[in-house]
């Protein structure tokens, strides 16, 4: 099980980027959340194992249709036990 925190910038508020991440967490059983930030940025915690994830942090990158993300980082922790994924 991987744990990972992303923080994700660009123009990733406003334009489903929270809801398109609920969605891509659902399909491949990932767990955790996904918050809009003050900055403008978009903040998620996820957990999965190692392909799920790998695919995962691949969505994140790309994002909805409107977005446009400009960086992305990605640092791992320790496992939070999620039950479930969740927008914040």
């Amino acid at each position: 099980m991987k744990h990972k925190a992303i923080t994700i910038y660009g123009r990733v508020q406003g334009v489903g980027f929270r809801y398109y991440t609920k969605l891509k967490a659902d399909l491949l059983g990932i767990r955790g959340f996904v918050k809009n930030q003050p900055d403008g940025s978009v903040y998620i915690e996820a957990e999965a194992d190692g392909d799920a994830m790998n695919e995962f942090l691949a969505l994140c990158r790309k994002g909805p249709p409107l977005a446009r993300v400009t960086n992305m980082e990605v640092a791992g922790s320790a496992s939070s036990g999620y039950e479930n994924f969740r927008i914040r």
